[in-house]
């Protein structure tokens, strides 16, 4: 039996209306890719991005997952558990 990721029960945020990190906004840097935490809502770039700050946030508060807000991507990931969960429904 495959492995599952036990943390689906800790989304609470499916959706957001930011397009930026913030992080990044704030010392004049740029970013690859965006990443949604499914925990609480904040986003962040991705670790192709020169700050990483997705999995800084991931570090900072052990929200385990993110999810793709990129065009055309709608894939999942669990830090925790290093395994993207697949499908996890209308996020």
């Amino acid at each position: 039996m495959p492995a599952r990721c036990s943390h689906l029960d800790q989304i609470k945020v499916k959706k957001t209306s930011k397009y930026v990190c913030e992080e990044c906004l704030k010392t004049g840097d740029t970013w690859v890719h965006l990443r949604l935490c499914l925990s609480c809502g904040h986003v962040g770039c991705c670790d192709s991005s020169k700050n990483k700050h997705a999995t800084k946030h991931f570090h900072a508060t052990s929200h385990p997952l993110v999810r793709s807000i990129e065009p055309g991507e709608d894939w999942t990931w669990c830090y925790v558990d290093e395994m993207s969960p697949g499908d996890i429904g209308d996020i």
